[in-house]
């Protein structure tokens, strides 16, 4: 029996979900370079299995560390894991570039999807949001229901129109109190919230205006400039 044979096999016996790990090098944690590189490749009770640094796939139960990696819980199919004091939460199959935070502060590293887009979470007021990196959009851009958990009402902010991919759509101009990725917070960012839910938010240069950008490879260098 081949090694994914095995742990598929095993997966199942567990009631877990295993997935080929050529499918999840979608997901990574975008470390430095002293930091380790980790796919979530699945998930069964108390465990998940992952690929550090490209070795082949180990199961790591929730409290043990292996090779700088604690996993801290699996919630079903989400989990959660630490690196470097460091907390990140993700699933196999999502397409997330994930933020690493520079040694000398106010930078972050986002690596690219196997779509070449820069995708990373975030926070909202507090709210967790998943990001995707547009130079192109001028504001911050998210749905009703991420603005909703944000404590943004749908009634707050002043009425216009943004012209989308899709037509003309109503949105309302607001400023959020904090939006957060990795360990860097930005305060009073101008955003659009729209009336209906998105499919993903939109980083956009009401937020990106604030960094130096830099790309190296399929990397992008944030650094806060204020």
């Amino acid at each position: 029996m081949t090694l994914p044979d095995a742990i598929t096999a095993s997966a199942r016996r567990a009631r877990g979900r295993v997935i080929a790990a050529a499918v999840l090098g979608l997901v990574s944690w975008a470390a430095l370079a002293q930091g380790p590189d980790v796919v979530v490749a699945g998930t069964f009770p108390g465990k998940a299995l992952l690929i550090i640094d490209g070795v082949p796939p180990r199961a790591v139960a929730v409290g043990q560390r292996t090779a700088g990696v604690r996993v801290v819980s699996v919630e079903g199919d989400l989990v959660t894991f630490e690196i470097d004091g460091q907390r990140q939460s993700l699933r196999p199959g999502d397409r997330v570039a994930h933020v690493a935070s520079a040694a000398s502060g106010g930078e972050l590293v986002l690596s690219a999807d196997a779509s070449g887009h820069y995708r990373t979470r975030g926070r909202i007021n507090g709210a967790q949001v998943e990001f995707l990196v547009d130079t192109g959009a001028t504001l911050v851009s998210i749905g009703r229901s991420d603005a909703m958990r944000a404590g943004i009402g749908h009634a707050d902010g002043r009425r216009a129109i943004a012209q989308t991919a899709n037509g003309a759509t109503p949105i309302r101009l607001v400023k959020v109190d904090s939006l957060r990725i990795g360990d860097v917070t930005l305060h009073n960012v101008e955003a659009a919230v729209h009336e209906h839910d998105l499919p993903i938010s939109l980083l956009g240069m009401s937020a990106l205006g604030r960094f130096d950008l830099r790309h190296e490879g399929q990397r992008l260098h944030m650094r806060k400039r204020y």
